[in-house]
């Protein structure tokens, strides 16, 4: 095991520590600290509580994680935190650990979470996310693979933002945003297809198009939520995978769909 560790710093000697770890100066890792292989925890990191960081990823100065929600109803349960494989959290990030007994605060592979963002206890980030600068996201969030959420964003309590939608800057999200979704605004609401996003990440034209139906019918029709989702399922392609995908979103939300 070649671990590259820069003093002073301080590493509890109950945490594990993988294979070809590097941890830099003035860090603190906590007893119940998990680092995978090829881990990089640059300088000035701050790990606590059960936490794990994935195979590769890499850590900037002034990152906290793992620490005490900032939940009244939190009592000191052991709750967790886990961050996927080739993550990257940028300067001053704050991850907070879960609330109620052995739940977890979780961030997928491959995302990047920038500089002074906040994921609060209980939330769901999937792979590939991008939360860009100074982005909030308070308890019991979800957002879906591939999403990007813009600067200065904050996503409310139990909102969930699908997968391959993107939110723009200084949006305010109080209601789930649909999978496959362009979204802005204060508080956000749809503002079309992420055309972009899905032609980048090789959806077919075919399906960009009936997606492009899809949302025509919800957002320009005129209808009800509820009657829109009875015309796209009579009327379109709705054994699409990303169609089905859309209408078991809408099909589960609790808080409502932005509009």
């Amino acid at each position: 095991m070649t671990v590259n560790i820069e003093e002073p710093t301080f590493l509890h000697r109950d945490a594990k520590i993988g294979k070809n770890v590097t941890i830099g100066r003035f860090c603190t890792v906590g007893p119940n600290v998990v680092l995978e292989d090829n881990v990089t925890l640059i300088a000035n990191v701050y790990l606590d509580g059960h936490t794990t960081i994935g195979n590769g990823c890499v850590v900037y100065p002034f990152a906290s994680i793992g620490t005490a929600c900032q939940d009244l109803k939190f009592k000191g349960e052991r709750t967790f935190v886990k961050i996927g494989a080739r993550t990257v959290i940028r300067e001053s990030v704050t991850i907070n650990s879960a609330t109620g007994e052995d739940k977890s605060t979780s961030i997928g592979q491959d995302c990047l979470i920038m500089a002074y963002s906040h994921v609060a206890h209980n939330c769901i980030v999937n792979d590939h996310v991008i939360m860009s600068n100074v982005s909030t996201l308070a308890g019991h969030v979800t957002i879906g693979k591939h999403a990007i959420i813009g600067g200065l964003t904050a996503v409310h309590q139990f909102a969930r933002i699908g997968k391959y939608s993107i939110v723009g800057g200084c949006s305010k999200v109080v209601k789930d945003i649909l999978p496959f979704m362009m979204a802005d605004g204060h508080p956000a609401r749809i503002h079309g297809l992420n055309k972009i996003g899905l032609k980048r990440h090789g959806f077919s034209e075919e399906v960009r198009k009936e997606l492009k139906k899809v949302y025509k019918i919800l957002f320009r029709s005129g209808l009800s939520t509820k009657h829109a989702v009875d015309k796209i399922s009579s009327e379109l392609h709705s054994d699409i995978k990303e169609i089905k995908t859309l209408l078991a979103f809408i099909g589960s939300s609790e808080r409502g769909i932005s509009k």
